[in-house]
């Protein structure tokens, strides 16, 4: 049962960042935009049954909550903080998450898997640590020519700015190494 160590602020203001003492997975990002998402996490779940939670982000040792504007967060946060400190630690099955992921990845073309080898790579040095920070985070969801979709979780994914300023901001690095790359942002 993760405690949690402290909570941030996010630079969405409808989002809190809850930062853990132990980890809720080991590398795996769960994003959820409604209850209906949730229903096979028992953590999200719980979560989206408390009143004006409308997103929930969480990987390793942080939870981001995101609700509807309605909401005083003193109240908020007090409640969503019961299924938080009740939600089992990480377990094997994260491990178990990974390796099926890694098997789509092994359906890219060779030259495509050393292309978004690379492009995660500049993603994990130059781009996540800042979204994280943030209480956010991206997923890549796939490389189709020369169209890289993403997806945004947690505080991201409802913030005006990773819509618009912040995905052009990815796409210019990218374009560093790829230059004909477009980066588009799938809900």
């Amino acid at each position: 049962m993760p405690k949690i160590a402290e909570i941030e602020g996010t630079p969405n203001p409808n989002a809190l960042k809850f930062i853990l003492k132990e980890p809720l997975t080991w590398g795996i990002t769960k994003s959820y935009s409604s209850a209906e998402q949730a229903t096979d996490d028992p953590l999200a779940a719980a979560l989206f049954d408390i009143d004006h939670v409308v997103n929930v982000f969480y990987v390793d040792r942080w939870i981001t909550i995101t609700q509807d504007g309605n909401a005083d967060w003193q109240d908020l946060a007090r409640e969503v903080a019961d299924p938080i400190r009740a939600a089992p630690a990480a377990t094997d099955q994260s491990a178990a998450m990974v390796a099926e992921a890694n098997e789509v990845l092994a359906n890219l073309s060779e030259e495509d898997q050393r292309r978004l080898e690379r492009i995660n790579i500049l993603l994990e040095e130059e781009v996540r640590p800042y979204l994280q920070h943030d209480g956010g985070d991206l997923h890549v969801l796939a490389l189709e020519g020369d169209v890289l979709r993403i997806h945004y979780h947690g505080a991201c994914g409802t913030c005006p700015s990773s819509i618009s300023g912040t995905l052009r901001g990815i796409e210019q690095l990218l374009r560093t190494i790829e230059p004909d790359i477009r980066v588009v942002s799938s809900g």
